[in-house]
């Protein structure tokens, strides 16, 4: 069968008649598995084609429906951590006809995206925001005068980051009326007593047992000993629950705390959620659990494969294949893997993304040396310092955009004590379809002005590989940044050998002009340099390959010669590589350069593919050819 088989469930349809949740609280609550069904036929024949976040979006089907049909959306809000859980949610609110652009250059988000709709309540593209987020709405609503609800849907893996026990923190002692939901797909229950703790805690939150409780309570304080007898009482409740849910942590941190509910059990979902819908006695966490992939069984089967994935044959889950060279990503680990047999002091951390990372490898063949700290980037940092201060050589990789969260950490604990620490920094640039949330375009910027910090950006995988072993042999911090997606198919050279710290290359003479490209952009560079060689104008191609330090001797003399200048980067320019450039022309007192800085524009880039947004942000091929043609006073073409 071919990538276009279409998953059907039978019967007249519901969906499409379901534009807002408005018209799906219309619908007799019996008719809701249906939808569910339908729903799910429409993510996966669309993602089958465009790729997205799969199981995730299947797991959260009936939570979804739960949350839209009980709850009064958009006066009561939802906010959901991470987006890519919105699929459904999507689908109910109004874009449902728009919902085959998702992740497609002027399409919808694959995230929550406000702009968007007033469904989506908060911009989320990182995770464990939601708590701290609805907490700091609902207290604005409350200064407002209004009434409304606001819920949290956080997923478990997403509980790992510090950021959402702060929240959690904070909302048990402002007492406000806040309910988080924690979607929970990895932890194993045993069903029989999940179906007794889910039955005890729905009823124990029901309006009528709130009621009598408050009334026991009132009445039992007028009596001798009543105190102690409520204290009993509420004893008894806690050590019940306690006994067979995992709720004694939330409950300390002064949350209701419900279930755990069967996730995808549409009856138990409404019926709780109506019941918490009622209660107004501070913040609520109700645990729901579901799975991964959820209706479709090779995701269900093999939830990892399928978190993000690319377009796929529906009838076989196989994934369509891409030809091309390996990624960054895979020469990454394999290099790092047959490094670490070289030297036992290599470990590797990841936070919560080994497979992304590329570590998949390494956990398996080096299982000690191994670290996943979860969605914790600044633990993850501060734990490689540790590492790195008992003689170890930590290597911690991470997306340039997750990086962001462990700012503080690199200058104070790694940078300023000038431990060893290597950051293998992946999707560095544009990455895609993923957009704005997701792009890595500001590590250049943030990380060149560190003391101490090595950093590094290859144009090729096999440059890559060299790179990393010369991370290892550097006394101090160092980073690597390198791009999402397949490398370029150049040769990979077998022997290692270190780079000469601050270094650069001469590829390309040239009397013209001087292109300074770096990472990604010198590919493009020296197809444009060939281009203008056929137009008379002679460029000199020098690739870098250190940010920090610039190799300047180099860079200054060809500049000299040439008089003229084009910087380009896969980075914002504010701050960036060029302005690294032209700080050092500066220093040295070549105000007589004319120079162009080529990067990306001070604006979040939209989503869609690497190709057209660095076709738009003008750092292509095409649009360094036609830069150095203004540069050089002539027209283009």
């Amino acid at each position: 069968m071919s990538g276009k088989t279409k998953i059907t469930t039978s019967g007249a349809r519901l969906l499409s008649a379901i534009n807002s949740p408005q018209d799906l609280r219309c619908l007799p609550a019996d008719k809701l598995p249906q939808l569910a069904g339908e729903l799910r036929e429409m993510i996966i024949n669309t993602l089958a084609e465009t790729g997205g976040h799969l199981a995730p979006s299947l797991g959260v089907v009936e939570l979804t429906l739960a949350l839209h049909y009980v709850f009064n959306t958009p006066a009561d809000k939802i906010i959901w951590d991470v987006g890519h859980q919105c699929y459904a949610h999507k689908l109910l609110t109004g874009r449902r006809d728009q919902f085959a652009t998702l992740r497609q250059y002027g399409g919808i988000s694959g995230f929550p995206k406000r702009s968007e709709s007033e469904y989506d309540t908060f911009d989320t593209g990182h995770s464990s925001t939601s708590i701290s987020a609805a907490l700091g709405i609902a207290a604005g609503s409350e200064l407002k005068g209004e009434n409304n609800k606001t819920i949290a849907v956080i997923g478990d893996g997403s509980m790992t980051g510090g950021l959402a026990f702060e929240g959690l923190n904070q909302a048990g002692h402002l007492g406000k009326n806040l309910i988080v939901v924690l979607n929970d797909n990895e932890m194993s229950i045993s069903p029989n007593v999940g179906a007794l703790s889910s039955f005890l805690s729905r009823k124990l939150t029901g309006r009528t047992m709130v009621r009598i409780k408050k009334d026991l309570e009132h009445v039992l304080k007028n009596f001798q000993m009543g105190e102690n007898i409520i204290h009993l009482l509420k004893r008894s409740e806690e050590s019940l629950k306690g006994f067979f849910t995992p709720g004694m942590l939330f409950e300390a941190l002064k949350f209701k705390y419900v279930g755990p509910i069967p996730g995808h059990r549409l009856e138990a979902l409404l019926e709780t959620f109506r019941n918490v819908r009622d209660f107004n006695e501070g913040p609520v966490l109700i645990h729901v659990i579901t799975t991964k992939g959820k209706g479709y069984p090779p995701a269900e089967e093999r939830p990892g494969d399928y978190h993000g994935v690319g377009p796929f044959e529906i009838s076989s889950g196989k994934i369509k294949a891409t030809d091309g060279p390996p990624s960054y990503t895979k020469i990454f680990g394999d290099t790092l893997v047959e490094l670490a047999g070289r030297d036992p002091r290599i470990c590797a951390i990841t936070a919560a993304m080994p497979t992304g990372t590329g570590l998949g490898k390494f956990a398996e063949q080096y299982p000690d040396r191994f670290f996943d700290v979860g969605i914790a980037e600044q633990h993850a940092a501060t734990f490689a310092a540790g590492l790195a201060s008992e003689g170890l050589r930590p290597v911690v990789a991470v997306y340039s955009t997750f990086l962001q969260r462990a700012f503080d950490q690199v200058i104070h604990d790694i940078c300023l004590p000038e431990l060893p620490v290597i950051f293998a920094i992946d999707r560095g640039g544009v990455v895609g379809d993923d957009g704005p949330t997701h792009h890595g375009v500001f590590d250049l910027s943030f990380l060149r002005m560190i003391p101490n910090l090595l950093l590094m950006a290859p144009k090729d995988e096999n440059e890559l590989r060299h790179m990393l072993y010369t991370a290892l042999h550097s006394p101090g911090p160092t980073a690597i940044r390198y791009p999402r997606g397949a490398g370029l198919g150049v040769e990979l050279e077998q022997d290692l050998r270190k780079i000469p710290f601050g270094k650069g290359e001469l590829l390309r003479e040239g009397e013209d002009m001087l292109l300074l490209p770096v990472g990604n952009r010198v590919y493009p560079a020296l197809e444009a340099a060939a281009g203008l060689e056929k137009m008379g104008i002679s460029a000199a191609v020098i690739n870098p390959r250190f940010i920090k330090p610039l190799d300047g001797d180099l860079i200054a003399d060809w500049a000299r010669r040439t008089g003229k200048l084009i910087t380009v980067e896969d980075n914002v320019r504010a701050g960036g590589f060029g302005s690294a450039v032209l700080e050092m022309l500066q220093r040295r007192g070549l105000t007589g350069v004319r120079v162009k800085s080529l990067g990306l524009p001070d604006r979040f880039l939209e989503h869609g593919s690497q190709q057209q947004l660095w076709h738009l942000a003008r750092i292509d091929a095409a649009a360094i050819s036609a830069a150095a043609m203004e540069l050089a006073g002539q027209p283009a073409g």
